[in-house]
């Protein structure tokens, strides 16, 4: 079991997917990290020395902002364009999209399940 960052990485697979088990790197930052630290990308996580390893957390720990340091930072992102009522910060607060897709159809993802308003249509008059 190898730990990168606080996290725990499967050790079966190749180096350049466990990498992205870790919040803030993703499949190009991974490969980055292992050109630096000159590691074939293919190998095992399992295969690794502790000294390859060590250069991984070292290259991790240096250069990029990951795991709970990255999270504050977004979240600490989304409050300033809350406080500043932002037309983003807006949207963010009434858990609305805020790249402007479209919300009159689709959008179901952050508009929650679809709530039918009932008692709208006029009623048909009836003989009598």
């Amino acid at each position: 079991m190898a730990r990168i960052a606080g996290v725990t990485v499967p050790t079966e697979k190749q180096v350049q997917i466990s990498l992205t088990y870790i919040y803030g790197i993703g499949p190009v930052f991974a490969r980055r990290i292992l050109e630096t630290c000159k590691i074939d990308p293919t190998t095992r996580v399992k295969d690794l020395t502790e000294a390859e390893l060590t250069k991984i957390r070292d290259e991790i720990t240096a250069n990029y902002v990951v795991e709970g340091e990255l999270q504050r930072v977004v979240t600490a992102n989304i409050k300033r364009l809350k406080d500043t009522n932002s037309y983003r910060g807006l949207r963010h607060k009434n858990n609305l999209p805020s790249r402007g897709q479209r919300t009159r159809t689709n959008a179901r993802t952050r508009r929650g399940k679809k709530s039918t308003v009932g008692g709208t249509k006029k009623k048909a008059p009836s003989k009598t």
